[in-house]
Formats: structure tokens, sequence, C-alpha cells
């Protein structure tokens, strides 16, 4: 997958993050105090501790991105797995650097690219319906595509969409 890639970012004072596909603008506080992130209509408000560097930094909105993930996934799981008649086992926040997704069928695993809090919540969706599809039918084959046409007709314009989107700047490391 030769997806663009976004400009690195150095977590700094205005600025552009992104979240659920829309952009905001990073405002960053130095204070004594625990590590926070806030929301508002347009900013991203991170507050860290003097003297806390670029990694420090994107660690927080990272663990904050794994939080705004963790609440959005299970409810989705819940609601696919009752269309689907499947069950997932369990759930998996990961970094990907070229895969959106992925699905161990056997212990009815699936894993997700943190980078997914980034997208529009739609194509999160799109991808755990993907994934939940692999617990019918492992791979790509024939029998997989009929069962997200039947389930998910929009799932063409899904990955396009997501495909089209830039993967962050590869230089984490793991």
């Amino acid at each position: 997958m030769n997806q663009a890639r976004e400009t690195l970012r150095q977590f700094i004072e205005r600025e552009s993050h992104y979240l659920w596909g829309r952009r905001y603008l990073l405002s960053v506080k130095y204070r004594d105090g625990k590590p926070s992130v806030e929301l508002d209509h347009k900013r991203i408000a991170l507050s860290v501790r003097p003297g806390s560097d670029q990694i420090k930094r994107a660690a927080v909105l990272h663990e904050w991105h794994k939080k705004l993930l963790h609440a959005a996934v299970p409810p989705l799981i819940a609601k696919w797995e009752k269309k689907l008649g499947v069950t997932v086992t369990g759930y998996f926040l990961q970094r990907m650097k070229t895969k959106w997704g992925g699905c161990n069928h056997r212990v009815a695993h699936i894993r997700l690219n943190t980078e997914l809090v980034k997208k529009p919540k739609d194509l999160l969706e799109y991808v755990i319906v993907h994934e939940m599809t692999h617990l019918h039918e492992p791979t790509h084959s024939d029998r997989f595509i009929a069962i997200l046409d039947q389930h998910y007709p929009s799932w063409h314009e899904a990955r396009a969409e997501l495909n089209d989107l830039p993967l962050a700047a590869e230089t984490w490391k793991g």
C-alpha cells in the first residue's frame, strides 16, 4: 500500500491535528499537574508538565486517542455482532504501518489501527465490519465480498475513501 503520509507532527502550538475526520488546531499548555487533553469545537487542548518534549507530548495525545477508540469500538462491535451473527472475543488497538485492521479468526480477535481515530467514524465502522466479516470467511474470497455486499453495501466507497486518506508519518518504533 503506497498511501500518502502525513507530515511529521511536532505537537506544537497551532499545529493541525485530525480527530474523527475533522481538523483541529492544537493548543499546548505547560503546567504542573497530570497531563491531560480536552476537546472543544475547534481546538485540542494538550496540557503537559513544563519541559515535556515532543515524544512526551505525542505519547499523551496517543493515549487520549486510544481512550476515544476504546469508547467508540465496543458499541460498534456489539451492533455488528448481532447483524453478522458472530462473536468477537477481544479487540486490540495498535499502531500499524500498512494496515487499518486485522483479524485472527481462530480466536475471534480483531486488531484496529490507532490511526483510525483521525478518520471519519464511518470509516472506523467499515474496518470493524470488514474484520468481523473474516470471522465468517478468513480470506478475501467471493463469499467474503458477498457477505460485505449484503451487510455493508457502501463498503467499496468506504474502502476507497480510507485508502485515499494519509497515514501517519512513520517515525514510531514497534
